[in-house]
């Protein structure tokens, strides 16, 4: 009996890795060999160019649809900066916090992470194998590094949407009686603790700190001022809070080489990418093959783009006297006769103006860091810490800039708003707001209290268990070990 349940056992898991779309993309080729390999043929990289092309293949996922788009409707949409727009019931479920568990884009974007994950799985635990001469040992390092930085960063976008969610580091080579409960974890995994991926984070961030270099050719390629900024980032959104960290790493990274470009509309206007302000930056040159689809879905005639900038905004923008970063962000255009909105009149209707080379193909850049984050990360970090002048400073820093006269928050509690104001003023469209909201513990005051156009309540009701997302029922359904989180 034990013989033909074993069997039975073993026939379902290979038919579960052999199903294209399964729970994290688990095939037989997701581990490296194929299960009838034999321990001659046990090495998964022979060769440099094949560790490279595999670590290539692992940035490439920064230009799917994760990073193209749903990373800025989570980030944007989801907050009191922009509406939902366009016309897919799942974006305006995120809009409207009435996410369920069968929504589409929940689904796709706990897909797509995780696939990430499993290719930077695949280099990090097979580079080291690698006999080929031409890959050196300091390479090899490097490699684990950015992939390691990869991963992490795939893993805090999951901690922040779903909280507790599998943890998973080893890709599993071979089929056998030694390796089937490893093999059942990998297929049907267990959540692990948010705390327990924090951990993991920060591990793989301070691997990529240690390995990789100070400089890169262009932004794209993960450096030490990029693993440097995600660590303040983790520390300043983890609880609790450990200032002191987010200090030591920001003013790490402002001591790294970076410098503010002198004009906020330069980070923008497609002649200034790479720039002296960036820290990660995703390239695209255009063509055919490589074209950044995702502006399309922001600024267009065509058809009612997503991401609709909120009345909310543009009065704290006007209220600011903030016209450089308003005209930079924004753009109002006349689409009479083309699409009705409840909020804004056709004939000035606004769209998101920070990814404005969109005509296909586009080769518009995205920055997902830059420093005037995380000078004003800094500037919290400062704040918390009881240094209200030297916070004073960070922020003026980021004001002067654009023309506007220095802070005139005078108390830890002013000075707080006043940073979360500058940050979002700074930073709208760049996917920062719903999360800034969140790991101040702001959200659901500032959420329940927007308006509408007409200063009246736009009737969102936030709660708490609603600040993370339902695990996707596709995946509850194919695991059995996943439970759903509170609320759905």
């Amino acid at each position: 009996m034990k013989i033909k349940y074993t069997f039975l056992f073993i026939m379902g898991l290979i038919l579960a890795l052999q199903s294209c779309k399964d729970f994290l993309e688990l095939k037989p080729q997701t581990y490296g060999v194929p299960i009838t390999n034999t321990e001659a043929d046990s090495v998964f990289y022979k060769t440099s160019g094949e560790v490279e092309a595999a670590l290539a293949g692992v940035y490439a996922d920064f230009k799917n649809e994760y990073f193209e788009l749903d990373y800025f409707v989570n980030g944007d949409a989801q907050s009191d900066d922009a509406y939902a727009g366009a016309d897919n019931p799942d974006n305006f479920q995120i809009d409207d916090y009435g996410i369920i568990a069968t929504n589409r884009n929940v689904s796709r974007d706990w897909a797509y992470l995780y696939s990430t994950i499993g290719k930077a799985n695949r280099v990090i635990n097979n580079v080291l194998k690698v006999t080929d001469p031409d890959l050196t040992d300091t390479r090899k390092k490097e490699i684990v590094g950015e992939a390691s930085f990869i991963r992490a960063f795939c893993y805090f976008q999951i901690v922040r949407l779903w909280g507790d969610a599998p943890l998973q580091l080893e890709d599993l080579k071979s089929l056998s009686p030694e390796t089937l409960p490893d093999l059942y974890k990998q297929v049907y995994p267990e959540k692990n603790t948010a705390d327990e991926i924090y951990d993991q984070i920060i591990v793989d961030f301070e691997t990529a700190l240690a390995n990789t270099n100070v400089t890169a050719g262009d932004k794209e390629i993960v450096t030490k001022g990029a693993a440097n900024a995600m660590l303040a980032k983790v520390y300043a959104t983890r609880e609790p809070h450990d200032w002191n960290e987010v200090k030591q790493y920001c003013e790490a990274v402002i001591n790294g080489g970076y410098s503010l470009l002198p004009e906020y509309d330069q980070l923008w206007d497609n002649e200034h990418e790479n720039s002296s302000e960036s820290i990660f930056e995703i390239n695209y040159y255009g063509g055919g093959i490589d074209h950044n689809w995702g502006t399309q879905m922001f600024r267009g005639l065509d058809w009612k783009k997503f991401n609709t900038p909120s009345n909310d905004l543009v009065k704290a923008f006007d209220d600011e006297g903030d016209d450089i970063r308003k005209n930079a962000s924004i753009i109002f255009l006349d689409v009479t006769g083309k699409w009705s909105d409840s909020h804004w009149p056709q004939n000035n209707f606004p769209f998101v103006n920070k990814y404005r080379h969109f005509v296909s193909p586009s080769d518009q850049n995205y920055i997902f860091l830059r420093l005037a984050d995380i000078i004003l990360l800094n500037a919290e970090a400062h704040n918390e810490l009881g240094d209200l002048s030297g916070a004073a400073d960070l922020v003026n820093q980021i004001r002067s800039r654009v023309n506007l006269p220095n802070t005139t928050a005078s108390t830890a509690d002013a000075m707080s708003i006043a940073i979360e104001k500058e940050r979002r003023l700074e930073l709208a469209f760049e996917g920062h707001r719903w999360y800034d909201l969140k790991r101040t513990d702001r959200a659901i005051e500032v959420i329940n209290k927007a308006v509408d156009e007409n200063g009246d309540p736009l009737g969102y009701n936030l709660t708490n268990e609603r600040l993370i997302w339902p695990v996707p029922q596709t995946e509850l359904d194919k695991n059995v070990n996943l439970t759903q989180n509170p609320g759905y």
